[in-house]
């Protein structure tokens, strides 16, 4: 979402230029994957239970194509923007290609609140979503998924809509789906165990170990509880995590030095990721401002919610004991913060490194659906873990052989990937 000036695409492209000129890329190949390759703009009618029909602002980015479908969630937030949409589609590109996954990058969102939504109305956003964009997504174009405040439930229904209109079964035009109803086995813990197998292997190559490091997230979605489990799992620390709360209208810190209780904590929050703030105070977390989980005193900082988590404004908030950043969110810290955190020799994982967790279980969900036969949730955790782990040493060895820092290294290998792919089919 955009603020105060952030402008996540602009974001992107900078990145993207950035590398570019270190690659000496083309100006023909620059001007193609600095912008989308097609983009879609609706205004969905809906009926709202109380009566009356609102109109929700819609979109659906496919930024490239050229290493296989578009692949990326659709987004549910009262402040999506078009921008944002394009700057997450371009991260997708570089995602899959990092992940050596054949799909493409794209991304979807809808401006609304579902905080705020029936389910019924949801129900009938989801299904008009779907009338609108049904022409241009499918098994073989563009595969999206869940993403911010989307659910299974979210893409089930709009699995349904889709095979409505096209009058067959096609499991595989969208994935984070149920279990038992297309959906493949560890899709949901995906993403935050992928962050986790990342920061495993970086702790494994500095000669660290997981009951040394305590951390401190921000998010309490998705993401960033499984990435906690899995971390507290592994014998970490996690001292502090942060969430939106809806009552108030802002985030809030819990933090406890001895540690927080995963299950504790699930307990008392909601779907949307946001803790009980009065059971939480009972059970013995102190409540600080949202901005305060990148404050603490701790080995590593875990962005897993939105953009701009960490920037020029509030990057020298974070203690020099901080060693290392590993990304669950897309595009959590901006350039300018990064340039901050290498002058001091910060470990950064990248987020399309560190998060390509949930698109690669996607990519997995794609092929059990095409096969219509579904693995084991331990055959996907494992497959998952291979190549999170073959993904990470890619791009550490990279780093390391050109000496650069890790996410010049993720951009160096995807966007190469990239490149060639659109020569090799002819289009520069």
């Amino acid at each position: 979402m955009t603020e105060d000036g952030y402008n996540p695409y602009k974001m992107a492209q900078e990145q993207f230029d950035r590398i570019a000129e270190k690659l000496d890329l083309e100006e023909s190949l620059r001007e193609l994957l600095r912008e989308p390759i097609r983009e879609y703009h609706f205004n969905l009618p809906v009926k709202m239970d109380e009566g009356g029909t609102k109109v929700f602002k819609a979109f659906r980015v496919q930024h490239n194509d050229a290493l296989g479908p578009c692949k990326g969630g659709i987004r549910f937030h009262p402040e999506e923007t078009i921008d944002t949409v394009r700057a997450l589609a371009m991260w997708m590109t570089w995602k899959t290609a990092v992940a050596d996954l054949p799909l493409g990058g794209g991304k979807g969102g809808v401006i609304c609140d579902p905080r705020e939504l029936s389910d019924r109305e949801q129900e009938r956003i989801c299904r008009e979503y779907i009338k609108a964009i049904n022409k241009n997504i499918g098994p073989l174009q563009d595969v999206p998924a869940p993403d911010v405040m989307t659910t299974a439930q979210h893409m089930l229904w709009m699995m349904d809509e889709y095979e409505c209109i096209k009058g067959g079964q096609y499991p595989g035009v969208i994935t984070g789906k149920p279990e038992g109803k297309g959906g493949s086995k560890g899709r949901t813990e995906a993403t935050g165990y992928g962050v986790i197998y990342v920061l495993r292997e970086l702790l494994d190559e500095i000669d660290r170990d997981f009951e040394e490091i305590t951390a401190s997230i921000q998010g309490f979605g998705n993401v960033a509880q499984h990435a906690a489990e899995l971390f507290i799992e592994y014998g970490g620390t996690l001292v502090s995590v942060s969430c939106w709360d809806q009552e108030d209208k802002k985030a809030y810190c819990y933090y406890r030095e001895d540690g927080v209780c995963i299950d504790e904590l699930r307990s008392i929050t909601d779907r949307y990721g946001s803790i009980d703030k009065k059971k939480a105070k009972e059970r013995g977390y102190e409540q600080f401002p949202g901005d305060d989980w990148l404050k603490h005193e701790v080995d590593l900082l875990i962005p897993a919610a939105l953009e701009n988590a960490i920037n020029e404004d509030n990057v020298d908030d974070i203690p020099s004991c901080v060693e290392l950043i590993v990304s669950g969110a897309n595009g959590p810290i901006t350039p300018e913060a990064d340039e901050i955190l290498e002058d001091r020799d910060m470990i950064v994982v990248p987020d399309f490194l560190a998060n390509s967790g949930g698109v690669t279980c996607s990519y997995f969900e794609q092929v059990q659906n095409n096969q219509n036969y579904y693995w084991p949730k331990d055959e996907v955790l494992e497959k998952l873990d291979n190549s999170m782990t073959k993904a990470f040493h890619e791009v550490w060895d990279m780093a390391q052989e050109k000496d650069v820092r890790m996410r010049d290294a993720a951009y160096m290998i995807s966007i190469n990937k990239v490149a060639e792919a659109c020569k090799a089919r002819g289009w520069i």
